[in-house]
C-alpha cells in the first residue's frame, strides 16, 4: 500500500461511461487533441463532462477463453466531490470472472463502510483536528478490515469455488490530494510523470508490488 500526495489534480469530477463513443466538438488541434479524441472514440472510456481530463478502461480477452477481467470507477466516493475509487480486478481458476466481478461490487461499498467507522472511531479519540495527521492509517486499517470481510464472504458462497478460483485487486483512491493504493495479487499501477530529464517525455514510475510466489517477502 503506497501514499502519494499532490498527484492526479485533474482528475474528472463527473465521470459518464461511453461506448463506442463517437467524438463530438473533442476535436483539436495538434497530436495530442487527436490522441485524446481517438481514446474517447474506444469502447468503455471515462470521460469528464465538462472537463479537459478523462479515464479509459481497455481490457483484451487473451486465449484462455472467458475475459476475466472487471474493473469500477466511482467518482464521488462516499458523497465526498473531492473523492474518486477506482480499481481492477484479474480472475484465474474455473470461476475467476464470477470472483472478480463479486469483488468488484463487494469491496467499494466493504471499504467505505470500514472507513467511515473508523474515521467516527478516530474523531472521538482524536479529535476533528487530528484527523487529517492519519488519513493514510484509517485507509490502510479500513482497507485490511474490508479485504478479510470481502474473503470471509467468497468462502461462504456456496455458488462460487473461491478456494481454486480467485481475483487480483488492485485499487486507488483519491481523496483531495490524498492517493492511496492497494493491491492484492500480480495486477500492477503504474504512474504516468513528466520525466525529469526536462524533455518533455512520459516516464513510467510503478506504484505496486506484483505479489507472485517467488517474491521472496512472500514466503
Amino acid at each position: 500500500m503506497r501514499h502519494l500526495s499532490s498527484l492526479l489534480q485533474g482528475l474528472a469530477r463527473s465521470l459518464s461511461v461511453g461506448k463506442e463513443r463517437k467524438g463530438s466538438g473533442s476535436g483539436g488541434d495538434g497530436d495530442g487533441d487527436g490522441t485524446a479524441a481517438a481514446v474517447l472514440r474506444t469502447s468503455g472510456t471515462l470521460c469528464g463532462e465538462g472537463s479537459e481530463t478523462f479515464s479509459a478502461v481497455y481490457s483484451r480477452r487473451g486465449e484462455k477463453g472467458v475475459n476475466q477481467d472487471r474493473s469500477i470507477v466511482c467518482e464521488g466516493f462516499g458523497s465526498e466531490e473531492d473523492s474518486i475509487f477506482c480499481g481492477i480486478f484479474d480472475g484465474h481458476g474455473q470461476w475467476g470472472h464470477y470472483v472478480a466481478k463479486a469483488v468488484r461490487e463487494s469491496l467499494p461499498p466493504a471499504l467505505l463502510c470500514r472507513w467511515q467507522e473508523a474515521v467516527a472511531l478516530a474523531s472521538l479519540i482524536e479529535g476533528e483536528k487530528k484527523l487529517c495527521d492519519c488519513q493514510f492509517d484509517l485507509w490502510r486499517q479500513s482497507y485490511l478490515a474490508a479485504c478479510a470481510a470481502v474473503d470471509e464472504e467468497l468462502r461462504g458462497n456456496r455458488r462460487l469455488d473461491a478456494v481454486h478460483s480467485g481475483c487480483t485487486a488492485l485499487s486507488v483512491v483519491k481523496q483531495g490530494e490524498l492517493m492511496v493504493v492497494a493491491n492484492v495479487g500480480d495486477s500492477r499501477a503504474v504512474l504516468g510523470t513528466a520525466s525529469d530529464d526536462g524533455s518533455g517525455r512520459v516516464a513510467a514510475v510503478q506504484l505496486t508490488v506484483d505479489f507472485k510466489p517467488n517474491l521472496p517477502r512472500k514466503s
